[in-house]
């Protein structure tokens, strides 16, 4: 487990700007069921999520005309309850940090692999984000 002195600055990144922090299973299970979009950022210390993840969904987010009913994260090595939770909603995908998930009415419609975040700039993942609001998200 990451130690919180450095987590915590890395998670407020998206906290501040109106993501909400799910840290059990029971808070990514209620959240996914809901009706509607959610977008989940699986946050990570990595330097891609520094470099290009969080601040692609961030340009996503703010840019967007279309935006996803709920802007949710939970942070891999910390929230392990959380992100493990996650990634069952994920299958059959692979576990993956930093990763971006968009769920519409509790099924997994979109996903952003490390793969796929890794080497691409930070405006490439808002665009590819922005394309898929404007598919999933009223």
């Amino acid at each position: 487990m990451y130690p919180a002195e450095i987590v915590l600055p890395m998670k407020a990144e998206l906290t501040e700007s109106g993501f909400d922090e799910m840290v059990s299973a029971v808070e990514v299970d209620e959240t996914l069921k809901k009706e509607g979009t959610t977008l989940v950022v699986i946050n990570s210390v990595c330097g891609c999520a520094a470099g290009t993840c969080r601040p692609g969904v961030l340009m996503a987010v703010h840019n967007a005309s279309k935006r996803p009913d709920r802007l949710t994260t939970s942070f891999a090595g910390f929230d392990i309850e959380a992100v493990n939770q996650v990634r069952a909603h994920l299958l059959p995908y692979p576990p993956s940090s930093p990763a971006i998930a968009l769920f519409k009415d509790g099924k997994l419609v979109s996903m952003v692999e490390r793969h796929q975040i890794e080497g691409r700039p930070a405006q490439v993942i808002a665009q590819h984000l922005i394309a898929e609001f404007d598919k999933y998200c009223n």
